[in-house]
């Protein structure tokens, strides 16, 4: 027997070195995922990183064919030119702001006269079908208030066998542009919603013509279709006060 295997300093010495060597292993394992281990990427870097690099090709893109030079004077030439510029007049009625001077003088202006249009048989002709299509778009608008079939609720009277909806064009026409407040009969039951429909001027003749034309065919009612060119003679009714039942003309 090695007599050397029953040294006791022998085999401390041993271990000691064993154990440092390993020691010395492990160091080395976490100074290299130290220095090689990245955080992984959160969802925000994740989704800049695109944003980030395509920045880089677009700013790379002017930096070769556009020249610090000609970005300056590029500058100061849209600079002295939008500085020149004068505003231009309103030519269009659905732009008047309510309560400016152009809406008090449309105010003073005489009234249109809308006999022919209000004179029209209830139910001549079939409906224009692009029209139709049109109001049925638009509809999707009103359907929040007065309902997807028309049936009214709290917040507005119903448009299904609303004596209002079949009467007289104008009287819808200048809802549209104005707006309504105030208690309503509608089929023999006042109606008086918390709120005044606003003015939905901002659509175009074609679409309020459609929006109208679709109510008055729609929901069991059955009347003659509204034009668009029946709406623009009313366009100065923009910006005037929300109208009230007494303003309307009896159906």
């Amino acid at each position: 027997m090695d007599p050397t295997r029953d040294n006791p300093l022998l085999r401390i010495a041993t271990f000691w070195w064993g154990l440092g060597t390993f020691l010395i292993f492990a160091a080395l394992l976490c100074v290299i995922w130290f220095f090689k281990n990245e955080a992984p990427d959160t969802m925000e870097e994740a989704a800049a990183k695109p944003r980030y690099e395509t920045r880089a090709k677009i700013d790379a893109a002017q930096a070769a064919n556009i020249t610090p030079e000609s970005l300056e004077i590029g500058i100061t030439t849209v600079s002295a030119k939008l500085a020149g510029w004068k505003s231009a007049a309103v030519e269009k009625p659905e732009q008047i702001v309510p309560g400016s001077e152009t809406a008090n003088k449309l105010a003073d202006a005489p009234a249109v006269d809308t006999s022919a249009m209000d004179a029209a048989p209830a139910a001549a002709e079939a409906p224009d079908p692009a029209l139709m299509e049109v109001g049925k778009a638009q509809f999707l608008v009103c359907a929040a208030c007065h309902g997807q079939a028309g049936e009214g609720t709290v917040i507005a009277p119903p448009l299904a066998g609303s004596d209002w909806v079949v009467g007289p064009i104008s009287n819808l026409i200048k809802i549209q542009l104005r707006g309504l407040e105030g208690p309503i009969t509608v089929a023999g039951k006042e109606y008086n919603p918390p709120a005044g429909m606003a003015p939905l001027s901002y659509q175009t003749d074609e679409q309020i013509a459609g929006v109208l034309t679709y109510i008055r065919n729609s929901f069991g009612n059955k009347a003659s279709g509204v034009k668009p060119e029946m709406v623009t003679p009313l366009r100065g009714e923009v910006g005037k006060p929300m109208l009230k039942v007494g303003d309307l003309t009896k159906p």
